[in-house]
């Protein structure tokens, strides 16, 4: 059955996944040992770099057709993937913080908010701001992709794409943050292959992603395709416990295989300790699924802040002749989380959050950023005392949750999902169009984030919180997103500070009380009074200008009140651009407002410990004196 794409899709929220491969766990895979030990697959071909490209003001401008192999492209211009469509010279940049891009120009209420019979239909398939990008790969498959599945993985695309294959339509995605996929195979020629793939600036989606940042579009983070061989780890679900001893545990680990599982390949799971002693050493017959469970583990390594010790873990596939198929490495770490009488604990400790919020930016090319940004990143905690991270408000990079195992980075990882625009008028509380809200129309768009983000990052040691989203008010909808956390995952904790707007949710979503910005008595008077919950601050501190002098009044919580756990300053980073000066021909660092972009926030994009260019500020002293004193 052939599919066919239709533009009505960006006006309808119950559409938001099309054609797309299930989420799965974000392990990597290798033909052999050798080739793990490198970290380099000849499974996968990266297709980053230069692609043709064709900009369109509205979608009524768009080229129609030009997925087509035979289309005439000689009017196309270029551009850089990973990258964005506004730092390409192609579009207006714009920053804003709580406000819809289009307020004030173009009316607009989300779909079904204003009744059942308001579709919203044409909302965003007419309109005159919603701006297209036409992208064109052409490519012929590496040596290692041949004769088996292939499939096409997006990391990150904003805001809503369509994806073809030498005229074959393949699918459509809309959640900007989370990695989509596509099989290929049944498209593919021999010889060159055309990959088109069409982004619109502006879908249901938009109001789902109304995160403070700048407003851009495009591939903007890395595509690759990957060869699935004969026999294939197509997800994997690792779980390590610790006993109340902290001391003992035991390892479960499920594989789900596709491929010819009528084959007498065998499946052989091996565990090693950082001192490379072998503990587990099981072999199995494949099959769809396979569990390895309640391996036992004496003397268990427990995974800390300060000591990040990672088991390596290691799932090989072999073949009748005892070849390898695949190789399949994954570093697991083992830590017990539990909350009891209204106290965070990490292997028997009282947790406490020296954190950050942390957007993916960088000067010169916006929230496309490089494993030189992440490392630099990683090292300005360490010689600052941060120890925890929030991913305000999305997955990041799929790397940076490796890299915060290694690091013993303590993660909240976030949903991609903000509705601020929808419930906050003037500074006002005003949900009358708030989405997702309770609205049976939005659910299952939101619950496909969370399942994404679950799925993708179940794996990662550094994760103790899911956080539902930011700054969405609260209903049934959000009520649901808990509820599949906690259905899914009993070895963590759920987050989401909207509760406190709408206090009939209080004990059915979030396990800690979550506030932005209350100032230490309103933090003092919650937890003087019996408290329901530990508190967290998820947003405090503010370091926008000449700020964090009242730090110290946050931290003396921590020796008063055993259910203050701390929490995460906003934020780390400036958000602003590199710019040459017109005058001066220097190059400047510009933000929101600097760009003729109207309405915006403008400096606002500026509340970040270090400036854009990650130049720490002064109030990271602060930082660096008042978190060393509970680095422990």
């Amino acid at each position: 059955m052939n599919m066919q794409a239709d533009i009505k899709w960006l006006d309808d929220p119950q559409v938001f996944r099309v054609g797309q491969l299930p989420a799965h766990s974000d392990h990597y895979w290798y033909r052999d040992a050798d080739e793990a030990r490198s970290k380099s697959s000849s499974f996968a071909q990266s297709l980053d770099g230069q692609w043709q490209f064709k900009f369109a003001d509205r979608p009524q401008h768009r080229p129609i057709g030009f997925y087509e192999p035979n289309y005439d492209t000689s009017d196309f211009g270029t551009i850089h993937v990973p990258g964005h469509i506004e730092l390409s010279n192609y579009a207006q940049i714009q920053y804003i913080n709580t406000l819809y891009p289009w307020e004030g120009k173009i009316y607009r209420r989300p779909a079904y908010t204003m009744g059942s019979d308001q579709t919203g239909e044409g909302m965003f398939s007419e309109a005159p701001d919603n701006s297209v990008g036409a992208y064109i790969r052409h490519f012929r498959l590496a040596p290692g992709l041949r004769n088996q599945r292939v499939i096409v993985q997006f990391d990150g695309v904003e805001e809503a794409m369509y994806v073809w294959l030498n005229g074959h339509f393949l699918g459509y995605a809309e959640d900007s943050f989370s990695r989509s996929e596509f099989d290929l195979t049944d498209a593919l020629v021999d010889g060159e292959n055309v990959l088109a793939v069409e982004v619109f600036k502006r879908s249901t989606a938009s109001f789902l992603e109304d995160q403070d940042m700048f407003r851009f579009s495009g591939i903007f983070r890395s595509v690759r395709l990957v060869g699935l061989p004969t026999v294939h780890v197509a997800d994997m679900h690792i779980r390590p416990v610790v006993n109340e001893d902290l001391d003992s545990g035991e390892l479960n680990v499920t594989l789900k295989l596709t491929g010819d599982l009528e084959s007498k390949a065998r499946v052989h799971l091996t565990v090693f300790d950082k001192a490379d002693k072998l503990i587990v050493d099981e072999k199995r017959p494949v099959a769809k699924q396979i569990s390895f469970g309640h391996l036992p583990f004496e003397n268990v390594m427990l995974w800390t802040h300060h000591n990040p010790d990672l088991y390596h873990l290691t799932v090989t596939i072999t073949d009748a002749d005892a070849d390898p198929i695949e190789v399949v490495p994954y570093d697991i770490g083992f830590r017990r989380l539990e909350l009891r009488n209204q106290v965070i604990y990490l292997n028997g400790k009282r947790l406490i959050i020296n954190g950050v919020n942390r957007h993916e930016w960088d000067a010169a090319t916006g929230r496309t950023v490089s494993m030189a940004d992440m490392k630099a990143d990683l090292q300005t905690f360490a010689e600052n005392h941060i120890n925890a991270v929030r991913t305000c408000h999305y997955p990041d990079q799929i790397p940076w949750y490796y890299m915060c195992d290694q690091a013993g980075v303590y993660m909240m990882a976030e949903n991609n999902l903000e509705t601020h625009g929808t419930w906050q008028k003037m500074g006002a509380v005003e949900p009358s169009d708030n989405v997702p809200g309770s609205l049976p129309q939005w659910r299952e768009a939101v619950l496909d984030r969370a399942r994404s983000n679950y799925e993708t990052f179940k794996n990662h040691p550094a994760i103790l919180f899911w956080s539902l989203g930011n700054e969405s008010y609260a209903g049934d909808d959000i009520e649901a997103m808990n509820t599949y956390y906690k259905t899914m995952d009993s070895s963590r904790l759920t987050h989401y500070e909207g509760v406190v707007r709408n206090r009939k949710y209080e004990t059915s979503i979030s396990d800690v009380e979550s506030r932005m910005y209350a100032s230490p008595a309103e933090i003092r008077t919650y937890l003087s009074n019996q408290p329901m919950k530990p508190f967290l601050d998820c947003e405090y501190m503010h370091d926008m200008g000449n700020s964090l002098g009242g730090l110290g009044e946050y931290m003396a919580l921590l020796d008063d009140f055993p259910s203050y756990q701390g929490g995460f300053i906003w934020d780390f980073i400036d958000q602003a651009l590199w710019v040459t000066d017109e005058v001066t021909g220097r190059q400047v660092l510009r933000y929101g407002g600097d760009f003729d972009d109207r309405h915006t926030d403008g400096e606002f994009s500026g509340d970040g410990l270090m400036f854009a260019n990650r130049q720490a500020k002064p109030a990271m002293q602060e930082v660096r004196y008042y978190y060393g004193q509970y680095d422990n």
